[in-house]
Formats: structure tokens, sequence, C-alpha cells
């Protein structure tokens, strides 16, 4: 062995595992002593780069696949990426305003080319990245989300829940980019808090003179569509008030005051103005009580060409401005209060999100929530760790229904064809029609819409493997075994997934879901490269090696909701790799010549050989249990202190006393090298490229992995 470990061999080491097909189940016919074990990777967007969340979530991973497999079963690890609509169009849309092009000028089936383009020279690049890490994923089995195949699942799944009635098409108060002119569902918006005002505005009694209910508003620039005001019931100030009428500021309108449960009374004066149209509460509010939608807000973020002459086409700020100049000139605003926020911001593109009514496709989530608790509540489905549980069943059992149609071009098309002669009627076919199902005559048109991108992702653990295909795949590997994702999709995609695959397979997706950390800076902001506090993984695996990246990630990946993350552990693990590499060295040393083959314990023990196995046995002992319960800092940070404290600095200590003393010196030699080889073993799943190159050092065991030993009983 060289006398100095160097990370620059884990190319090496990976290329080995490939080639020697390790990976891919097919061709390990001796791994199925203990059955089949599956994990599909949550799939990263093809517009991604590795960063630290996708680093830490691909180690927990592989640490898991690499350790069944050396349990004997027979694992699969299935990687791929999502198309991500909105960020893959947004990202070729950037590239062709560089080039003074624009999707419109291309039409939609060249932009779609450009697209397809972009993503066969860039779309995956992060799967490369996570080869750098060491993830044993089984390479054969990559699969896109925009797939031929994949299509055909989306589409059947559509099919399947139109044809239940569980879909429907209608005009609903959405969240809406105006820079993407796309919808977007409610776990797609992100807030951001900002500074800003409430105001309280007086609107006049239409039944008496100088009288006034005074509204407090965040929003003063959608005003001119309320359709009502709202108190409590249970609110003493407003009891007499409600049902009779106000007079709208600004316009001419009566709008009736009216009591709904939802209204806080806490908040600002008590009394709210109801605007169906741009807000969601207000929405449910207006539906109860048969509220008309008065659109105030267009699909660009401008003044509707509906409204009053003086705020037509006006940006939603400048409409704030001048409506509030206008009714303080009317002497009708009582005071203005600092006010702190939550913005709407679309996760992709960072714009202001306006909620606006909008014709879209709804999947209904009553029937479809219900399937998704059961197997949580009775924990056929166990989050770990468990607290995520009562988050999970809080927000499935108040799931909204589902907007599922974007006004994107990229992404699977919905497979639903509009009659040329009556616009409004349309059928499901997800094959182009030779012939309209409604008049018999025309030419039907497709819709211009596509899937959501959590749609075609809620259908991932099953559609990889061949669904709605009855596959040799989808038999063997699924149900998965585990989910490992971070707390911020568990709604977005893990819910979806439950139900998607009990819905469609009948079977849960997995039986397992890690809620991972959150990764933050050392001082506990969120990473972030637009905002400077990113750290790249990769510059990490070039600066410490991946081995080293991969301790400092496990290290501290424990039950606590954030990770404030540095390199010092980082830094540690490359120290521990130094610290495992010297002593194999040193132990080769001193055994030079010993058969290591089938290497066991002897029978005859000192009082030091003894103190060392049963430490080992318990160790062992710890780290299966650590594992079982997917607590990888306890596995990581025992294997750490045995290895460095009870194997280095004591046991081999002792051991060159022991060598020297002819009745102890051949025993003392065996325990070396067998504490060596199963702490290699132990040690081979978190820190896989360090342990096999040092087990392919070892006299006798070249022609075999370490990555397929047997796992310490």
């Amino acid at each position: 062995m060289d006398k100095q470990y160097s990370f620059k061999n884990e190319d090496k080491m990976y290329s080995f595992w490939e080639s020697g097909g390790f990976f891919n189940p097919d061709r390990m016919a001796s791994g199925q002593k203990k059955g089949v074990f599956s994990i599909v990777i949550p799939p990263p967007n093809v517009t991604g780069s590795l960063h630290v969340g996708h680093a830490l979530n691909a180690t927990i991973q592989d640490t898991i696949i690499r350790w069944k497999r050396m349990q004997g079963f027979k694992t699969v690890w299935v990687p791929g990426t999502d198309h991500a609509g909105i960020a893959t169009q947004n990202v070729v849309e950037k590239k062709l305003k560089k080039e003074g092009r624009s999707r419109v000028d291309l039409g939609r089936q060249a932009f779609l080319e450009e697209v397809w383009e972009w993503k066969q020279e860039y779309g995956d690049i992060i799967l490369s990245q996570l080869k750098k890490l060491g993830c044993s994923c089984d390479w054969s089995r990559t699969r896109f989300t925009m797939d031929a195949d994949y299509t055909v699942a989306v589409q059947k799944a559509f099919l399947h829940y139109f044809e239940k009635g569980w879909i429907y098409r209608g005009r609903r108060v959405v969240n809406w980019c105006p820079r993407c002119q796309t919808s977007l569902s409610d776990l797609e918006v992100e807030y951001e808090e900002r500074d800003g005002s409430l105001w309280y505005i007086k609107y006049p009694l239409a039944a008496g003179k100088n009288q006034f209910i005074v509204v407090a508003t965040t929003r003063p620039e959608t005003m001119l569509g309320d359709t009502a005001v709202a108190v409590n019931p249970d609110d003493p100030r407003y009891r007499k008030f409600i049902r009779q009428e106000v007079i709208l500021p600004l316009t001419d309108r009566k709008i009736p005051i009216i009591s709904d449960i939802a209204i806080v009374m806490e908040f600002g004066t008590g009394a709210v103005k109801v605007t169906p149209a741009h807000d969601l509460t207000d929405y449910q509010i207006g539906q109860k009580n048969n509220l008309p939608l008065i659109e105030v807000i267009d699909e660009k973020g401008k003044i509707s060409s509906d409204m009053p002459e003086l705020y037509r086409g006006l940006a939603t700020t400048d409409a704030r401005k001048k409506i509030v100049e206008d009714l303080e000139r009317l002497k009708l605003i009582e005071k203005v209060e600092d006010y702190k926020n939550q913005i709407p911001k679309c996760y992709r593109c960072n714009s202001t999100i306006e909620l606006i009514p909008s014709q879209q496709w709804f999947l209904e989530m009553k029937e479809l929530a219900k399937i998704a608790a059961k197997p949580v509540e009775n924990d056929e489905i166990k989050f770990h760790p468990s607290r995520w549980k009562s988050i999970y069943l809080d927000w499935i059992k108040n799931a909204n229904d589902w907007c599922i149609s974007r006004q994107i071009w990229w992404g699977h098309r919905l497979p639903v064809w509009f009659c040329s002669k009556e616009r409004d009627k349309y059928f499901v076919s997800l094959d182009e029609p030779k012939t309209c199902q409604i008049c018999s005559d025309c030419k039907p048109e497709q819709s211009e819409d596509v899937f959501d991108t959590w749609f075609s992702s809620a259908l991932w653990p099953f559609a990889v493997f061949g669904w709605p295909q009855e596959t040799e795949d989808l038999s063997r590997f699924y149900p998965t075994d585990v989910l490992s994702t971070a707390r911020d999709i568990i709604n977005l995609w893990a819910a979806r997934m439950i139900f998607s695959g009990l819905e469609l397979v009948k079977k849960v997706p997995f039986r397992d879901v890690i809620i991972h950390a959150t990764v933050l800076t050392r001082d506990g902001k969120r990473m972030s490269k637009s905002l400077g506090t990113g750290i790249d993984p990769l510059g990490l695996v070039e600066k410490f090696g991946a081995d080293a990246t991969r301790f400092g990630l496990l290290w501290q990946a424990s039950e606590s909701q954030d990770m404030r993350f540095g390199e010092n552990d980082i830094l540690a693990g490359r120290k521990f790799c130094n610290k495992i590499w010297n002593a194999s060295r040193f132990v080769l040393q001193m055994t030079e010549g010993l058969k290591v083959e089938n290497v066991e314990a002897p029978e005859y023990l000192t009082d030091n050989d003894r103190a060392i196995l049963d430490t080992l046995q318990e160790i062992t002992t710890k780290v299966d249990s650590a594992l079982t319960e997917f607590r990888f800092d306890q596995a990581i940070q025992s294997l750490y202190h045995f290895f460095w404290h009870q194997f280095c600095d004591k046991y081999i200590e002792e051991a060159k006393k022991q060598i020297q003393n002819p009745k102890t010196s051949e025993n003392t030699k065996q325990i070396l090298v067998y504490v060596l080889l199963t702490s290699l073993k132990l040690i081979h799943p978190f820190m896989p490229f360090v342990t096999e190159e040092i087990y392919q050092k070892i006299s006798g065991r070249s022609k075999k992995a370490l990555i397929i030993e047997n796992w310490p009983n």
C-alpha cells in the first residue's frame, strides 16, 4: 500500500464497480438470499446541478442500498430526471432570448425541438455528478419523465381519474404567474416576508349618512372587485350591520355585509373586504354566499380592461398608489399601519404571484385524501422522524382540489380534444382521433395545456418499472422500500405518490419515508447560490474527496429539523479516511504472509483480544440498529469512535506487544486482520471508496469486491 491515501483514486474505484456490474441486480444472481430491496431516486430536475441537499439525500440512499446489498438482498436503485416543465422552459427561453429569438417566433413544435436538443446536451449533468459522490444506482434503468412509455403512463392516469369523475374543468381562482403565464398549485408558491402597510378604509353604509364600516386590507388595489364586506357572526360589534349594505368606494356599487366564521375578529377592525376573484379564502366565502367574481387583475398582472378608465392597464403597484391617493382625497382612509406581508412568489422565476380566476383542470381530492391518509394512519407507511406523520395527516385531510393544468409548452400535453364547432365541448382520447366524438363532422383540436410536473412525478415509483404494462420489473421491484426526501415536498410529492400508487396499482409505493434535515449554512442561513450562501458539494469532493464529504454529511444527519453545515466535519472525514488507510497499512505490514481468505477470530484469546471482539460485536449490533432506524449520524459516529479509539488507540498498541510473544503472535495477527476486515465491511456503506481500495489491496481478495461482501453478523 502507498504511504499516503489519495482520494484521487475514487474515479478508478467507481469504474471498477460499474464495469463489474455490481449496481445491476440482473447481473448479480447470487444476491437473492433475502429477497428484493428497491429504491427510486427523487428525480432531480434536468435543469439542476448537485447542491448540498441533493448530496445529503443521495448519500442517505446510497448508504441504505449498499447496506442492503451486503446483507444479501437483490437491490435496485433506479435513477432518473424530471422534465421540470416551467423551469426547463424558462432556461430554454432565456437561451433563445440571447440569440434574439423567442418561443412565439418559433412556434410550439420548433420550440419543443429546441428543448429536446438542450436536454440531450445538458439534461443529465446532475446524474454524472451523483457518480462523483459514489452513488451505486443501476444506470441501465435510468428514466426520464418525458420518455415515450412514461408519457403513456401519465395519459393512462389522467384517463383513470377522468372516468371516475374526479377530474373536472372549471373557472376558479388559481395562483397565476404573470411572468411564466401559467397557473401554479398552492404547493408551488413560496412566500417572502416584506415590510408593507395595513390600510383602514371607510366603506359608507348605504342606509345612513356619515356612517361607515372600517375595513382593514393590505391590498387596496383589489377593492374594485369587492362583492361584500364580511364580519365574524360572533363579533358583537357588527351583529346589527349584518345583511345591511355599504357603498363600495370609488364605484357606485352597493355590496352586502355578510358573516362568516373564517373572519378573524382580531385582524384589523374585524371587518374585511371580500374579493372572491383575487383571494382563495374570499373565493370560498364567495362560493358559500353566491357572490359574483369580478376580475380586477388580468393574466399580465395589470388592472383589467373592465375596470374604471383611471386604473385600467396599470401595474398592481401603480394601481395601489393611485387608489390610495384617491381614497385620501375623498377622506376615506382612517389610518395606515406598518405590517409584515407574506408575498407569494413563483417557485421558479420569483415573480409575484397573483390570484386570478382562470379556466383550469382540477383533480378532486376528497376521495384521494382519504386514500392517502389511511396507510399512514395505520402505520403501513411510517415517517422517520415520526413527528412528520401528524404534519402529513393534517395537510392531506385539508387538501384543496389540485389544479393539474399548466399553460406552457414543455410537458405532457393533456389528452383532451375540443370540438371545432362547439368549442366548449370536449372528449378524452389517448390517441389522435380521426373524427370528432362531439359532432362527428370536424377535426378536433387538442388542448394546449400540459400537466403539472408533479402529476407525472406522482407516478414515479411504479412508472419507472413499466406501469401501466405488467412488466417483470414492476412485479419484482414494486412496491419500493424507502423514500428519502426533504420536508418541503412531503405534500408536493410524497402524498401524491401515496394516493397514486394505491389508486392506480392498488399498493403503497413505499414502506418508510425518511425526512432528512434541511441543510443551512453554519450561521443558520438558507443556502442559495443567488444569495452567495450556497456550498457546492462537488467543490468539497474535489477538495476533500467523496468519502470525506459523505462522512461530514452523515455525521450531521440527525433527526433535527435543520442542519447547520460547515467544512469542519468534512475535514474530520478526510482525517478519518487517512486513519483507516494508515491503520490498514500497519496491520498488513504486521501480518505479512498471513492467509486472510477465510480468517476468523481464533479460540485462544487474551483479555485484550476478548475486549476488542466484544466491542466489535457491540458496534455491529449498534450500527445495524441505527441503520434500521435510519439514524445515520449514530451509525457513523459509533464506527468512528470504535475504529479510532478502541481499535487503533487501544488494541493495535496492545497487539504490538502480543505479536512479540510466540504464544499469542499468530492469534493476534488473525484478530488484527479479522477486526480490520469486519470494520471495512461496516464502514463501507458510509465511505465506500477508501474501504474498497484497501480491500482490493489485501492479499487473496483481489478477485472479490467489498461492495458485495457479506455484511457482518
